[in-house]
């Protein structure tokens, strides 16, 4: 039997999940310093469930682009950012990864190429590989803050690039787009003839106090781009619900260009009806509800954050700066006692994830500001001192 060679990914675990499946087994203590789904860091959620009860959800009337109701708390969410966004230009999904493939199948022929930032979370190339699309990267570089290589981005165009992906704030790095960024960014695309997408899933979680207070929290959603601009969100971070599964594109920039984008998306969203009824009505209760597990999120990354920072001072290690996000990046050494810092640090009890995984290079390692304080603050003890 002959399978697509788009799907000819190597299966087998890797060293460090197979090294924690068998520590596991063994019963050793372990302190998991990577978990980041919301639902499992011990966070309050208040009648979740009820909105799931409404009668109306018993009626199939299905939307291309999403029940006018849910599309219309989309649009209250951006008002509370400062953007006006009209529900004509808002598509919901069933998730960001649903959100990506929509628009490279909107922007790209096959073989057509969209640029993403290096480091970034380890999603793309799956998605871009279904849908028959080249990844082209370009790097962020770390100067005591990490930034974008605009030039090194401009290079990576060819003239079969599409689009560029920007993450606003970069997952792990937790750099947002500065406002010199995002004009030289629009400026880019609009000279070479390129959409931008702007992924602004943690936006909420400026490490400042307030969701979007300070200029680089500012979504891409306020005003009006002369670049076709495509920004995405959704439960799974903005109410710390991924099991809930609704996301969303809105569409920005010239008026043409974003009609004739929002007819082609309604046709590939119609093609597929992911949407459910339940979760849709659901939406506008979970979107007006999300400030109370806003704050304790970002109450446990401060807290987190004040403990890993008081842990590492007097180290080998640091903590490179961010601005917003839900990780950490760790600069550590890269062995301990004659291991890799990662191997070391699971002997000890620990897991922490290699930079490697995100494109960053050796010496590097990832953790998770949701972990449980009990659990966060354990695991620190037992890091490696280098």
């Amino acid at each position: 039997m002959r399978f697509s060679e788009r799907t000819g990914w190597d299966l087998e675990e890797n060293e460090l999940s197979v090294a924690v499946r068998e520590a596991r087994a063994a019963g050793k203590e372990l302190f998991d310093l990577t978990v980041s789904n919301p639902t499992a860091c011990g966070f309050a959620y208040d009648d979740l469930l009820k909105p799931l009860g409404d009668a109306g959800a018993l009626v199939y009337e299905p939307d291309a682009l999403g029940r006018l109701r849910a599309r219309e708390a989309v649009a209250a969410y951006y008002r509370d950012a400062g953007a006006d966004v009209a529900v004509e230009r808002i598509c919901l999904t069933t998730s960001t990864s649903e959100a990506y493939s929509f628009l490279f199948r909107l922007l790209c022929d096959p073989g057509d190429e969209v640029l993403i930032a290096r480091p970034s979370y380890p999603l793309f190339e799956f998605i871009a590989r279904l849908d028959d699309v080249k990844l082209v990267e370009y790097p962020l570089v770390y100067h005591e803050c990490w930034q974008i290589d605009l030039h090194a981005l401009e290079q990576a165009i060819t003239e079969r690039t599409r689009a560029v992906v920007v993450v606003h704030p970069n997952n792990p790095t937790g750099n947002f787009v500065s406002e010199e960024e995002r004009v030289a960014l629009q400026e880019i695309c609009a000279r070479r003839g390129l959409a931008l997408i702007v992924d602004e899933v943690f936006l909420d979680y400026s490490l400042k106090i307030g969701a979007v207070e300070g200029v680089e929290a500012r979504s891409f959603a306020v005003g009006l781009s002369g670049v076709l601009t495509f920004v995405l969100s959704g439960l799974s971070k903005v109410c710390g619900l991924p099991q809930m599964k609704v996301s969303w594109i809105v569409a920005a920039g010239p008026e043409e260009m974003v009609r004739e984008a929002m007819g082609r998306l309604e046709v590939i969203a119609d093609t597929f009806l992911s949407m459910n009824t339940p979760m849709q009505f659901a939406l506008p209760q979970w979107l007006g509800a999300r400030h109370g597990l806003q704050e304790q999120i970002r109450e446990r990354m401060r807290v987190n954050l004040a403990m890993l920072d008081a842990r590492l001072a007097g180290t080998q290690a640091s903590r490179l700066a961010m601005e917003g996000g839900w990780t950490a990046v760790l600069r550590v050494p890269r062995h301990v006692g004659g291991k890799a810092f990662v191997e070391a640090a699971l002997g000890g009890g620990v897991i922490v994830q290699p930079g490697e995984f995100y494109g960053l290079s050796e010496g590097h390692v990832v953790v998770s500001l949701l972990t449980l304080p009990e659990v966060w603050r354990g695991g620190l003890e037992r890091l490696p001192k280098g």
